[in-house]
């Protein structure tokens, strides 16, 4: 094809682009490309992998792309093959207007490593333009005593093809007064001139009406024709002349429209109309006739349009001053536009990534172009970001800037950075222009979780139910999405003995911990184990925390009684001698419980006995004591039940029996106690013993009177000759016994000991019996009611 033999001979002109390591390649020549105007879209124009060398899975995974700043619209670029695809239409006088040759260009982007290509597209003209003229019909006015060879210039017509498709040639309809001589002006447009071949009569012939036809070099050529109308005049010898043949004036680009450029005056010798002067335009293009007006009385000019230096710096206008003769003289005046900073400058994003992971370094996170459309000073510009950021920019070819990561980034110091890339220009007054972009920053694992603290006190009492929740751990992470997502779990204890797997487990995924068992604060108090949680990023980070889990006691362990042993073949007795004083110690019940604390105390109550009011027992330590003077009549065999309580909520208790027998010594033999009845036989001689009393009663009060105070009296009278018996001095502290695990005995005792004497024998023992005199037991419970410190000092 023929669009395909001109992109061939296009690609041979072109050199190939060399590396330039790092960014992209750097004084080269760029590549070109050409297609005809009015090519249909679709059309193929080139293949970019090919003409820079690369091969096409390169060229496509390294994300190419078209940058331009207007021209993306007419160029597609396929990514995987490099084909470089016309998107549309293109209409080359609307891109380019006049300007011959008419380039596109545009920049291919290739990110991976980043390399910047300069191209071009031309846009070659085909003849789709008649010529025009602007005016249906030209009048001119030639006096009959012209001259021949007299030339007439001609308004000229207008091609909006460019090159040999514009206008090459004029002609004129076949007549005997003129032809038509074709000259090329100043900016290379050709114009008409009307020579006069011989002497007009105004009186033959007073108006010709001629065609005149604007030709174009196209092939096949197009024309446009207009009517030229002369009308034949008298004569008139003064044509206007201006003062200036040339006028040249600058006009800065933001002057307001209405403003006045430049006046021309003209001056003619002649009088009356044919020294009337008319001003207006010759040879305008319709944009000099959009930008420019003129007073046809004053020869001012003015603006009629805001003037662009960017897009056109100079302006050449022709200006006729005609009398009313015919006569015309021309003077010329050029408009130069002057830059002034009126535009701001801009800036062209071409690519942004955005999130980027946080410990990526030196990341290309932008590229991006500044343009700034003034000249000069005006069009010099300088690039910055604020400087608090861990951003820096990098320039590059054509006003290209990347934006980089100058470090590696913290998501959990910052999660997203706005950034304000700035570019001002250096004109007066300077112009700037800003543009935020925001980047967001990607969580990478790099935190590793976190305990809310480095060791947890947990506490459960013991028998509890199974499953049972006995507290949690909480552990956080700074990361986001899976990175922060925890998985608690139990780590193998450090005592292997320690059955961790069948006592505690734990709920994955929020920490909660629970007991797989009931607890028995007896076998076990306390254990410790850790726990760990991992993140579920990729690699995961955990840590540990330490849980130690506290068995609280609970009142589970009735107490038990080691001593007077209930499980003997044989019932133990108590020997007690009927000379025993009140407060005899009988003997001491000894309990322990295998609870802790307030359920391990214990209190002691006599709960039955065979003659109430004769033995007590101390609530305290369990001793069991006589509580008044033995007498005659007690009976020698007595059956006690203790009831041994613990402190707990709700108490437990045990009972034991004591076997106690009255002896008048202890050299008396031991008789053993008999069993004793059931219960039943109890309550019946019971009830035998107090029909008996109340029938004896009123008989033997008397006696019983006078038994008791003659025994007493005896007993004393025995006692004065054998001596003092030595008592220590001191109170006997009675206190709340905790007797957990122990059984032994809390405190000592004080014995008195009673020797017989006589001058001239050997002392010897008598009895050995604890001292618990009435008296002091009465002074210890007065100073236990009248003092607290003391009683906190018994364990009440």
């Amino acid at each position: 094809m023929e669009d395909r033999g001109k992109r061939a001979v296009q690609k041979r002109q072109v050199l190939f682009l060399c590396v330039f390591l790092g960014m992209s390649w750097a004084g080269v020549e760029p590549l070109r490309y050409f297609v005809s105007e009015e090519t249909e879209r679709g059309t193929f124009l080139a293949n970019l992998a090919i003409d820079l060398g690369v091969g096409v899975g390169e060229f496509s995974d390294r994300r190419s792309r078209i940058v331009s700043d207007q021209n993306m619209r007419f160029l597609l670029l396929n990514s995987l093959t490099g084909d470089l695809i016309l998107n549309e239409k293109l209409d080359r006088e609307e891109l380019c207007g006049p300007i011959e040759p008419c380039v596109l260009p545009f920049q291919l982007l290739l990110e991976k490593p980043l390399q910047i290509f300069r191209a071009e597209l031309q846009v070659g003209d085909i003849n789709d333009h008649s010529p025009v003229f602007l005016d249906r019909e030209i009048l001119l006015k030639i006096s009959e005593s012209t001259n021949p060879g007299a030339a007439f210039p001609l308004e000229s017509a207008q091609d909006l093809d460019v090159g040999t498709n514009t206008l090459s040639n004029y002609t004129i309809s076949p007549n005997a007064y003129f032809h038509i001589n074709v000259y090329v002006g100043g900016e290379g447009n050709i114009f008409p001139e009307l020579v006069l071949d011989q002497v007009l009569d105004r009186e033959e012939i007073p108006e010709l009406n001629l065609t005149l036809t604007a030709l174009d070099g196209g092939s096949p050529s197009r024309s446009g024709t207009t009517l030229l109308r002369i009308l034949v005049v008298d004569v008139n010898d003064n044509a206007p002349e201006f003062v200036q043949s040339l006028y040249k004036v600058q006009v800065p680009e933001n002057s307001p429209v209405g403003s006045l450029v430049v006046a021309v005056s003209a001056r003619d010798l002649d009088t009356g109309s044919y020294g009337e002067i008319v001003y207006a335009f010759f040879y305008a293009t319709e944009r000099i006739l959009k930008t420019f007006q003129i007073n046809s009385t004053s020869g001012n000019l003015y603006l009629n349009a805001r003037l662009n230096y960017e897009a056109i710096q100079t302006y050449a206008l022709t200006i006729q001053a005609k009398d009313g003769g015919g006569l015309s003289g021309n003077c010329t005046v050029v408009v130069e536009v002057t830059d002034i900073n009126d535009n701001p400058p801009e800036i062209l994003m071409s690519s942004l990534t955005s999130p980027i992971a946080e410990n990526s370094p030196e990341t290309v996170v932008a590229v991006f172009r500044i343009r700034d459309r003034d000249s000069g000073n005006n069009g010099k510009m300088v690039c910055s970001i604020q400087d608090d950021l861990p951003f820096v920019l990098k320039p590059s070819v054509e006003n290209f800037y990347t934006l980089v990561t100058e470090k590696s980034l913290d998501r959990e110091w910052n999660t997203e950075y706005n950034i304000t890339i700035t570019v001002t220009d250096l004109g007066i007054p300077r112009l700037k222009t800003e543009h935020s972009i925001t980047v967001l920053v990607s969580d990478v694992n790099d935190n590793a979780p976190a305990f809310s603290q480095t060791s947890y006190t947990l506490s459960v009492r013991e028998n509890n139910s199974p499953a049972l929740h006995i507290g949690g751990v909480s552990a956080t992470d700074r990361d986001l999405g899976s990175n922060a997502q925890l998985t608690y779990s139990l780590l193998p204890p450090h005592d292997p003995h320690l059955p961790l797997a069948s006592l505690v487990s734990i709920n994955a995924d929020n920490g909660q911990l629970f007991a797989l068992r009931a607890l028995d604060f007896e076998a076990l108090q306390a254990f410790e184990f850790r726990v760990g949680a991992t993140d579920r990023g990729s690699p995961p980070l955990s840590s540990e925390a330490l849980v130690r889990v506290v068995v609280l006691d609970d009142n589970d362990n009735s107490p038990f009684v080691l001593y007077p042993l209930q499980n003997a073949s044989a019932p133990c007795t108590e020997l007690v001698p009927r000379a025993a004083e009140p407060g005899y110690l009988v003997t001491k019940v000894v309990a322990v419980d295998g609870d802790s604390g307030q359920n391990a105390w214990l209190s002691f109550q006599l709960l039955k006995a065979t003659e109430p009011g004769l033995f007590g027992v101390w609530a305290h330590n369990g001793e069991v004591r006589t509580a008044r003077l033995l007498s005659e009549r007690d009976a020698a065999r007595h059956r006690l039940v203790v009831l041994v309580k613990d402190n707990g909520e709700p108490p437990l208790s045990a009972s034991v029996t004591l076997h106690v027998l009255l002896v008048d010594g202890f050299s008396q033999p031991y008789l053993p106690l008999p069993e004793v009845a059931p219960e039943r036989a109890q309550a019946d001689s019971l009830t035998v013993y107090l029909v008996i009393a109340l029938a004896s009663v009123s008989s033997l009060f008397l006696f019983s009177v006078l038994v008791f105070v003659a025994v007493r009296l005896c007993r004393r009278s025995r006692a004065a000759p054998l001596g003092v018996c030595s008592v220590p001095e001191g109170h006997f502290p009675g206190h709340l016994v905790d007797v957990s695990g122990t059984g032994s005995l809390s405190q000592s005792y004080q014995y008195e000991v009673c020797l017989t004497g006589g001058p001239g024998t050997n002392s010897e023992f008598k009895f050995l019996k604890p001292i618990f005199p009435n008296i002091l037991s009465q002074r210890i419970g007065s100073e236990v009611e009248d003092n607290p410190s003391f009683q906190n000092n018994l364990g009440f």
